[in-house]
């Protein structure tokens, strides 16, 4: 008789327990598992490391008390869950760890191969969602959306907001627009084929993209720069790449240059783009990340609300992104159980 497979599905807010849950029954139809749900609270740190912080022991005490119940999971599924030395030291029976996100960064992968312990992640999952974000805020900056909604919703002035249909303060349009892409990744490459349907001049940067793309290639991000009326952002962060468009690379864009960046916040100086706002240079941003999050509430940003279009770090956030992670994670379960390769295994 096969035994059961005892799973912790310690999902949150956005990827819940629930849809964890679901989906391993739907892979696992011929495998009996027993699955314990754990709701974490929101958020520990969304977007960097928790693996040793101080601040996750409330939710290391969580996930040790779940994992230890229903006689010890041996399957985690987490998209927040802080997989600390502590929690592995805890819990001998786990056996596979899958974090429902593009990397398991709060997992402490020293400790999981000390501990015998498999991770795996969910690649891909918000691909679609942050390159439809990507042009929506590009169509807010240029278009100025976000101002001119607050000027008739929130303060109620027709007139003020048809200051926008002059020629001076009108915005730009897609069409025959230059439009340089940093990054032909996932994401970048879904851009440039919306871009070039609404009939922009599409150009791309990546030294590491080869083969056929939409849009022109451009060799050096200088020439990309020195082309290009908007830029939007898909690199990932390295240590290359982090601080990649500062002030000398502002000073290369078109006067009265767009700015766009859904992809990593320390990509861009922001402290540059400040100066490039004040200067001109740049006539419009749009911001889902930052260097710092959450953004401070002093952050020079907020200065520059009637040209800056700031969301908080929402690009990858969609309810088919949370159905698509728990389904990614649900078939890493699946090969395990079934003793099959994994598809998404780290190292």
């Amino acid at each position: 008789m096969t035994e059961t497979l005892r799973v912790v599905a310690a999902g949150d807010h956005f990827v819940l327990p629930s849809l964890i849950t679901s989906a391993i029954a739907e892979e696992l139809r011929e495998h009996p598992f027993s699955s314990t749900e754990l709701k974490l609270g929101w958020p520990l740190e969304p977007f960097g490391s928790v693996a040793e912080v101080e601040e996750a022991s409330d939710a290391e005490d969580e996930l040790i008390e779940a994992l230890r119940s229903n006689g010890g999971g041996q399957v985690l599924v987490t998209q927040m869950g802080p997989v600390t030395e502590r929690v592995l030291d805890a819990c001998p029976d786990l056996r596979l760890v899958v974090v429902c996100r593009g990397g398991p960064v709060n997992v402490n992968l020293d400790a999981a191969k000390t501990h015998d312990v498999r991770v795996c992640f969910a690649p891909g999952r918000n691909a679609a969602a942050t390159a439809e974000f990507t042009v929506g805020m590009l169509l807010a900056a240029l278009r100025r959306i976000p101002q001119a909604h607050e000027l008739l919703a929130g303060q109620g002035s027709w007139e003020s907001g048809a200051a926008y249909y002059t020629y001076e303060h009108s915005g730009l349009e897609l069409e025959d627009l230059p439009v340089g892409l940093v990054g032909y990744g996932a994401v970048g490459s879904r851009v440039a084929r919306v871009l070039c349907a609404f009939g922009a001049r599409v150009m791309v940067y990546d030294p590491y993209v080869h083969g056929e793309i939409h849009g022109l290639r451009v060799g050096t991000l200088d020439e990309l720069l020195r082309r290009s009326q908007v830029i939007t952002l898909h690199a990932r962060l390295t240590p290359e790449t982090r601080g990649l468009i500062g002030a000398r690379e502002l000073a290369l864009l078109r006067p009265g240059a767009v700015v766009v960046n859904v992809a990593r916040g320390p990509l861009l100086d922001e402290e540059a783009l400040c100066d490039a706002l004040e200067s001109g240079q740049v006539s419009a941003a749009a911001l889902d990340t930052y260097a710092r999050e959450p953004l401070p509430a002093g952050a020079r940003l907020f200065g520059f609300a009637d040209r800056v279009v700031l969301t908080p770090h929402l690009g990858g956030a969609s309810r088919a992104v949370a159905e698509k992670a728990a389904r990614i994670a649900a078939r890493e379960v699946g090969h395990w159980a079934r003793r099959e390769p994994l598809a998404h295994q780290l190292g």
